[in-house]
């Protein structure tokens, strides 16, 4: 009974900067976080960044640390994601989450959106 709708994703040259938003409707069970995750082809996925509606704990991938940024609007129920100074790794498709995040940076998934690419190239 939770949609997850995203938008934002395109391409964008390195070094440049790109913000997705992903809006919540509906009940979720269950969560006290949601996040982001990519899927680049032929690897696995992995999660970016997540964050606590109440903002008391927040976790990045090492790989994106100091260049993303993960924000909310709980008013708006919808979570935002910096992407700064990007990289053609960063090229993959990134998908809204919504879950559960231990203070000890532990996150479980509960429901996803349907992903959005995000293309890195000069």
């Amino acid at each position: 009974q939770v949609q997850l709708v995203e938008s934002g994703g395109g391409s964008v040259q390195p070094g440049g900067s790109l913000t997705l938003s992903c809006a919540a409707s509906g009940s979720i069970g269950g969560s006290n976080a949601m996040g982001w995750y990519r899927q680049a082809p032929g690897k696995e996925r992995e999660l970016v960044a997540a964050t606590t509606t109440s903002g008391s704990t927040t976790k990045y991938a090492d790989s994106v640390k100091g260049r993303f940024t993960i924000s909310r609007d709980n008013a708006k129920n919808t979570i935002y994601l910096r992407l700064s100074r990007l990289k053609s790794e960063d090229t993959a498709v990134y998908y809204c989450n919504a879950g559960s995040l231990t203070p000890g940076g532990n996150y479980y998934s509960i429901s996803w959106g349907q992903g959005t690419q995000v293309t890195v190239s000069s």
